[in-house]
């Protein structure tokens, strides 16, 4: 038998300790919670997506009542940075989420679609996605969103 072992860093930073453009990120992150359409979940969640160029997209959870046709909010920020810039590579996403009238301590990660279309990006451009993953008691940073997928899908 053959073992195989996976592991991965997550860094935990404080937000005072990120470049600005990080903190930019992460604002614009926040900000696109309130503008997500989570009438069934009530769980408001924000991405923001910094391409190389500089630019910053956002995104927001988009939900539907013939469920699952709604989206996430990661898909939604990279499926229009690919659409709109699509020579750009994405350097980082940063992901907040929003319950109860606040931002949640802990920070959330993205679900297994999510993953993929980030280790997709990653593949198409040849280049590492680091991942902000904001809570008001810590921030969680990733050096590359294919860590969080190990065996993901590819031809």
């Amino acid at each position: 038998m053959i073992e195989i072992k996976n592991t991965f860093i997550i860094h935990i930073i404080n937000y005072e300790k990120l470049t600005d453009s990080y903190q930019k990120l992460i604002q614009t992150a926040k900000a696109q919670t309130q503008l997500a359409y989570a009438p069934y979940s009530h769980f408001q969640v924000g991405a923001a997506v910094l391409l190389n160029d500089g630019n910053i997209i956002g995104g927001n959870n988009q939900e539907n009542s013939a469920f699952p046709s709604g989206l996430c909010a990661e898909r939604v920020a990279l499926f229009y940075a690919n659409s709109q810039y699509p020579q750009t590579p994405v350097k980082a996403i940063a992901i907040a989420a929003f319950q109860e009238g606040k931002f949640t301590s802990k920070p959330i990660s993205p679900c297994g679609a999510c993953r993929q279309v980030m280790i997709e990006t990653e593949t198409r451009f040849g280049q590492n996605i680091e991942l902000l993953l904001y809570g008001k008691k810590e921030i969680f940073l990733l050096k590359k969103a294919s860590d969080l997928l190990p065996l993901s899908f590819s031809l």
